[in-house]
């Protein structure tokens, strides 16, 4: 499965950056296939530990804000690997083709 997800720290001022790198920095060390861009970061893998990986990315930014806003959206294709790079891939194919 592919899970996009989003974590904003709220009432934690201004900048909040170095909370948002946190949460990036566990997706990370999950060594699970990951993407970030400007709005989200993306995870590949099994339900339990793709799961596991946003409620720890959760759970550290939630340790030093007092509140924490959670987008999640997910794409359960059982028997599929790869997707992560795929669905871009595809894409770019068809710009280049079309």
């Amino acid at each position: 499965m592919l899970v996009a997800f989003s974590v904003t720290p709220l009432g934690a001022g201004e900048e909040v950056g170095e909370l948002v790198a946190e949460a990036v920095r566990v997706v990370r060390e999950s060594g699970l296939p990951n993407r970030t861009d400007a709005m989200f970061t993306t995870i590949e893998g099994e339900w339990d530990e793709v799961m596991a990986v946003v409620k720890a990315a959760t759970d550290a930014v939630a340790a030093r804000a007092p509140r924490v806003s959670l987008v999640v959206k997910a794409d359960l294709r059982p028997g599929v690997t790869g997707a992560l790079d795929a669905k871009v891939e595809s894409v770019e194919r068809r710009l280049r083709t079309g």
